[in-house]
């Protein structure tokens, strides 16, 4: 039987990647419908805007966690005939779905409470708020750290636009039972509502915040400087690579991919040639676990595009600081 190779080790990866981020999207899912169904019975009893801002944000969560949970299944699906790069964008295109719906959430939330300050509705009993909002602070904060340790494994785009809402919701339940206790213990008028408008600008920033990842997804961002030194670095330890230009990186998902050209002896022959990529390929496979990489060969010297630097400069010679 013959070793796994890293195109085997490759695919265990993506497939646990999977499996992890299904998990955390299945997890999310059952703490939204849980506090959807607490914070429900509180606003019901209490007339409460900033109580009722906190449960639609919660059905967002719901909507967007199912959301989440679709598309990280199909992002951890292999790559097919039509698909030959797989699926992982589809968890940037969902990141940008929960950021449409929770900007919604938030400007109906902003309209709802200014027509609460304009009929100055009174509140009722807060020991549901109170009760209904620690709740959600703990359930809450059970699943925003199993979500960080997720995070950490697969670097799940989806995942973390869910994180990043859920995090805001720890600030939004805070929030409401001050706001409860403003409102009708200290008979802080208007505390209720005004709350509500916070915690509807919270949403949009969070919002903001969350769309940008997904977009330099979809538009196929390099990687951060830090992250492409650091491969250069490894992939100029081989001695047989002269050079290495063209780079060209970016994430779908949480699958890496990576391109570029590089220098060796022209002497050398393609089994030779193919030998080395292969050697290559294994040691950043090991310090980039799942990343797809494709390698070009040229012969030392070549030059396709002179006077390009994007294309042409050494970034080995760069990683040294020496003229490329």
């Amino acid at each position: 039987m013959s070793a796994p190779t890293h195109h085997d080790d490759r695919a265990a990866r993506q497939a646990e990647v999977g499996a992890i981020t299904q998990r955390a999207a299945i997890a999310s899912v059952a703490t939204a419908t849980l506090l959807l169904g607490v914070k429900g019975f509180a606003a019901f009893h209490t007339g409460s805007v900033a109580l009722l801002a906190s449960l639609a944000d919660s059905g967002l969560d719901l909507i967007a966690s199912l959301t989440t949970l679709f598309g990280v299944r199909l992002a951890a699906q292999p790559a097919d005939h039509d698909h030959r790069f797989g699926h992982g964008k589809a968890e940037a295109l969902v990141a940008l779905m929960q950021v449409a719906l929770i900007a919604a959430s938030a400007l109906a939330i902003c309209w709802r409470a200014i027509d609460q300050l304009l009929g100055a509705q009174p509140i009722e009993d807060i020991g549901f708020g109170i009760v209904a909002s620690l709740v959600a602070i703990g359930a809450t904060a059970i699943l925003i750290a199993y979500q960080r340790h997720v995070i950490a494994r697969t670097g799940s785009v989806a995942i973390r636009t869910d994180h990043l809402h859920y995090q805001s919701d720890l600030a939004i339940n805070a929030a409401v039972m001050v706001a409860l206790v403003l409102e009708q213990a200290m008979a802080w008028k208007g505390a209720d509502a005004l709350f509500g408008i916070g915690i509807a600008v919270w949403l949009l920033w969070g919002a903001w915040r969350g769309s940008t990842e997904a977009i330099d997804q979809l538009m196929d961002k390099e990687w951060p400087e830090a992250k492409r030194r650091r491969f250069v670095e490894v992939a100029s330890r081989h001695p047989e690579l002269k050079g290495l230009h063209d780079l060209r990186t970016r994430t779908s998902g949480a699958t890496d991919f990576v391109q570029f050209h590089m220098w060796m002896d022209p002497n050398m022959t393609v089994a030779a040639a193919h030998d080395v990529v292969e050697d290559i390929e294994r040691r950043l496979a090991a310090e980039f676990p799942g990343t797809e990489i494709l390698i070009h060969i040229d012969p030392e010297g070549q030059v396709d595009h002179p006077g390009n630097p994007l294309v042409e400069a050494d970034e080995i010679a760069k990683l040294r600081g020496s003229p490329a």
